[in-house]
């Protein structure tokens, strides 16, 4: 976020602020500008170790080695040993990450992250080139053109797809619904996300998407939310569709949430080790105004005759909604401004602060953990919606072998008392039922083995909060319920 008079002197911290769940082939972040204060003491007697064992590898092993990779590598494990979502930026991959701050950047269009030691796809990017060409959830890449995987950081992944427009890029993809490996060739272009998407999906009611947060969802969501109401000035009902949206900026995130309430109330705030990771964002301009001569929400809601503040609201999540979309989930939940339907979401409650160590390396490390308007921590959690929903009329087809962050390895702890969520032996259960009825899928058309396209008439979950907002039966989960995050056993 950048900075601004109120907000400078406190957030003393030098970077980005990133709330996406997953660093992947897009990233979105947001900027701070003014000087970190004075480091913590260094233990002296383990750094004289480290220098040890340098040394030892540099003059004993069996052939000589790159002391800059030696350097980075190391540097790369102690912040990989921290979380997920921690990770160094060597020169190679730093100019990669800075490219997604503008939601533009050049490859093949997909969120990733990692599993196995290989690249899964987190989530293709609406109407990029790797969903034209078929790409799902889940699929995992084995090869990039002839360069396995294995082995390779994500990074090095992102930096082997991008490359210039109308470039071929092979890629090898195992698809574990079906358990076969093919290949995609992918021809790469700019990509330019389109973040928001609206549309009235009966008269009266409007549908609007948001797939992620970045720079420019603020002014897009302004602008289509105020077109949709020029098309239907008695709106009875808006759906705010948050499913698989895996995050972004932190500004974004409350700019949209302040769409929605009353001026000025608090929207989420943080909390870190730093006395300036200890913020409260609330519902005013100056936590997400760019411009000191355009602020999109304030014209929206001019425009609007302020409708957005009290339309019926549905708002819409599952397991892929996480961080910043969690935020405005979880702060719509606590002033009862919407009703959440879905299920629970991803639980990255965490905000991650890239410091630039020198002109082209920079570390990307979670400062502080980020709570809901009552103190809700959403840490390994997620949001619980009041109504949950299955992914179709005939149940879930792949809810339960989705990731969250409670199964990602070294997670952060939830920091309200509670530590890592238990194994839940009927999840693992739910997880070996839904991988032997996709093995049974598969002898199905390809057409009816995928979800309805969020938004269009088939999308059960979108038509039953239609119901809703009409006061029309739901048809709720009955198998659905919260996933409890439990104390570890001393």
């Amino acid at each position: 976020m950048e900075k601004n008079s109120n907000m400078g002197q406190k957030l003393k911290i030098v970077g980005w602020l990133s709330i996406g769940a997953l660093a992947g082939a897009l990233t979105t972040v947001s900027l701070q500008t003014v000087a970190r204060g004075n480091m913590a003491p260094l233990p002296l007697e383990e750094l004289q170790q480290l220098a040890a064992v340098f040394g030892m590898v540099k003059s004993d092993y069996v052939e000589p080695v790159d002391e800059k990779k030696l350097i980075s590598e190391a540097i790369s494990g102690m912040v990989a040993s921290l979380d997920p979502h921690s990770q160094y930026f060597d020169k190679k991959s730093f100019k990669e990450f800075s490219e997604g701050t503008s939601g533009k950047f050049v490859g093949v269009g997909i969120e990733i992250s990692q599993e196995d030691g290989l690249i899964k796809i987190v989530s293709p990017i609406e109407g990029s080139p790797a969903d034209r060409a078929g790409l799902k959830p889940n699929d995992l890449i084995t090869k990039i053109d002839s360069t396995a995987v294995k082995g390779l950081s994500l990074s090095e992944a992102v930096k082997r797809m991008r490359g210039e427009p109308n470039t071929k890029v092979v890629l090898t993809v195992f698809r574990k619904d079906d358990s076969r490996t093919f290949p995609v060739t992918i021809v790469r272009e700019e990509i330019k996300t389109q973040s928001v998407k609206t549309k009235l999906i009966e008269p009266h009611y409007g549908w609007v998407r948001v797939s992620q947060f970045q720079e420019r969802t603020v002014e897009d969501f302004a602008r289509k939310v105020e077109d949709l109401v020029k098309q239907s000035p008695q709106l009875k009902g808006l759906v705010l569709d948050l499913r698989n949206d895996p995050g972004g900026l932190l500004d974004a995130a409350v700019a949209l949430s302040a769409a929605f309430l009353p001026e000025n109330v608090t929207v989420v705030s943080t909390n870190g080790q730093l006395a300036e990771s200890k913020f409260t964002y609330k519902a005013s301009p100056q936590f997400w105004r760019r411009n000191a001569s355009n602020d999109p929400i304030q014209r929206l809601t001019q425009a609007t005759g302020g409708l957005l503040k009290k339309v019926p609201l549905v708002v819409l999540v599952n397991e892929g909604s996480a961080s910043a979309s969690e935020i405005v989930a979880g702060a719509l939940q606590d002033y009862k401004r919407a009703t959440l339907m879905g299920s629970q979401t991803f639980g990255k409650g965490s905000v991650q602060t890239v410091r630039q160590l020198g002109p082209d390396t920079a570390l990307k490390i979670t400062t502080a953990r980020y709570y809901t308007p009552n103190g809700r921590a959403i840490q390994a959690k997620g949001i619980v919606p009041e109504v949950m929903l299955d992914e179709t009329e005939n149940g879930n087809l792949f809810a339960a072998l989705r990731t969250r962050e409670a199964d990602l390895q070294k997670h952060l702890a939830n920091g309200k008392g509670t530590e890592d969520e238990k194994p839940d032996p009927a999840r693992e259960k739910a997880r070996e039922e839904a991988v032997k009825k996709l093995e049974e899928d598969t002898k199905k058309p390809l057409s009816e083995r995928r979800l309805p396209e969020f938004g269009s008439d088939k999308d059960f979950q979108l038509q039953q909060a239609l119901n809703q907002l009409k006061g029309l039966p739901v048809k709720a989960s009955t198998t659905l319920a919260e996933r409890k995050v439990e104390k570890k056993d001393e």
